[in-house]
């Protein structure tokens, strides 16, 4: 098409049309979409300093909810999931779509949470912190997990009974019983590391998973792998990989810990 070139009396010229050429180069690769809770810190950060793969780009939105954790507020969430979902890349496809919330994952249920983002993105591949655990716990071989949170006591029930309703033992559990989100995004790593070698202690497990998209863990992973030989796992650091390997990024990420140098087992 020809460019339009109009000039005006006043000497303003508009030029319409102009040709170009399109190349894909964010998200080339890989979209990874992320349904992020209003009140996290925490989780947008840690993905960025994992997902680091030329073309592996993530697309976020943010879901209303209580920055108290507790099991209604966090049931709150369920009919937001779906339209929260939608604003991530309107029209468009998206290779993996993520619910950023390990204990409403818990509460809801995993497979409804994957039935409220299949609505908003069909035929996508669907994941959750606690799904992404379990595929995290399966690639590890870890069958007796400790586990530590910084839930308060009914949330906290909640979560040991869905790991062991999963098939998975849980000989030990750890929390900080602190219900306010903005504060455990606030958890430095000597207490998360102190916490960790706490339950450790004395305890017959084969991997430590730390749940809470909001708790900063993601840095510390290799080397309190490397100075315990237990592979540890947390919220973030599980769906991260969970998330790449899902959308087709299958290569060994060194530096990350032991989980980012395995596949998914199914």
């Amino acid at each position: 098409m020809d460019n339009a070139d109009n000039t005006a009396p006043d000497g303003f010229t508009l030029i319409e049309h102009l040709p170009f050429t399109t190349a894909p180069v964010i998200g080339a690769r890989a979209k990874i979409g992320l349904v992020v809770l209003a009140s996290d810190y925490t989780i947008e950060h840690e993905f960025r300093t994992m997902v680091v793969m030329p073309g592996v780009d993530i697309f976020m939105a943010r879901i209303a909810n209580d920055p108290r954790v507790t099991p209604d507020t966090l049931a709150a969430m369920e009919p937001l999931l779906t339209e929260t979902a939608s604003r991530i890349l309107p029209g468009d496809k998206v290779d993996v779509l993520a619910y950023g919330c390990t204990s409403a994952s818990v509460v809801l249920g995993a497979d409804r949470v994957s039935e409220r983002l299949a609505e908003a993105k069909p035929d996508t591949p669907t994941t959750n912190p606690i799904s992404a655990a379990f595929a995290a716990f399966d690639a590890l071989g870890a069958r007796k997990i400790g586990v530590l949170t910084p839930y308060r006591r009914d949330v906290n029930e909640q979560v040991r009974n869905y790991i062991t309703g999963h098939g998975y033992e849980v000989p030990v559990f750890g929390s900080f019983n602190e219900e306010m989100d903005p504060v455990v995004a606030t958890i430095d790593e000597a207490s998360l590391v102190g916490a960790i070698d706490t339950i450790r202690d004395g305890h017959d497990i084969d991997a430590v998973f730390v749940s809470c998209t909001s708790v900063r863990l993601a840095d510390a992973v290799a080397g309190i792998e490397a100075r315990t030989g237990l592979p540890v796992t947390s919220s973030n650091h599980a769906m991260a990989w969970h998330c790449l390997r899902l959308a087709g990024v299958d290569e060994t990420i060194e530096g990350r810990g032991r989980l980012f140098t395995l596949g998914l087992t199914t």
